[in-house]
């Protein structure tokens, strides 16, 4: 797992140039031989860009900006955290009702906790009830944040990770794994 994510961070850091176009989906160039590789956008602005000071959005906002998102061109959109309120539960049920054409909806979440089975953890059950056909789930990755947040041993953060990652992508989901604090 480390490895696939680092070779994607050596793609990203080599200085390739992004191509142009409608489509959020960009085309980068890199290394010696030019080979081409598609870059495909996630855009966090329903979950992320609402937590900033006075940011409220209605449940019609965050359908109407997924529209929005979706005409732009861009591959993903995380609709929030299932597990946190009642109107993102409620997105997830209507924003199925929307003719996106080029958006794949995701579902954020965190690994099952500790002492916990993933197929016991409310979180990862949300996320599965979210009915999401992809499911973003942050783990720890710096271990300041292991030891004395989480408070579990290196080993256990990553028996939580991968436990976390095999249950969603056992229902049948796509999981993205977001390497929380990776580059500090």
């Amino acid at each position: 797992r480390v490895m696939a994510l680092r070779s994607v961070l050596r793609v990203h850091s080599r200085g390739g140039v992004l191509g142009t176009g409608r489509s959020a989906t960009r085309t980068f160039s890199s290394g010696a031989a030019g080979a081409a590789r598609r870059i495909k956008l996630y855009d966090t602005t329903l979950r992320d860009g609402t937590q900033g000071e006075g940011i409220s959005l209605s449940l019609h906002d965050k359908l109407a900006i997924a529209e929005r998102l979706d005409d732009m061109g861009f591959d993903y959109i995380e609709g929030g955290y299932p597990l946190s309120n009642e109107k993102d539960v409620a997105f997830f049920e209507q924003v199925r009702r929307l003719s996106l054409r080029h958006a794949t909806v995701a579902a954020f979440g965190m690994t099952r906790r500790k002492g916990i089975s993933a197929s016991n953890d409310e979180g990862m059950l949300a996320l599965l009830r979210s009915e999401a056909e992809v499911c973003t789930i942050v783990g720890k990755t710096w271990d300041f944040h292991v030891r004395d947040v989480l408070r579990v041993s290196l080993e256990e953060n990553l028996e939580m990770i991968a436990d976390s990652v095999g249950f969603v992508a056992a229902s049948g989901r796509r999981v993205v794994y977001d390497a929380e604090h990776f580059f500090d």
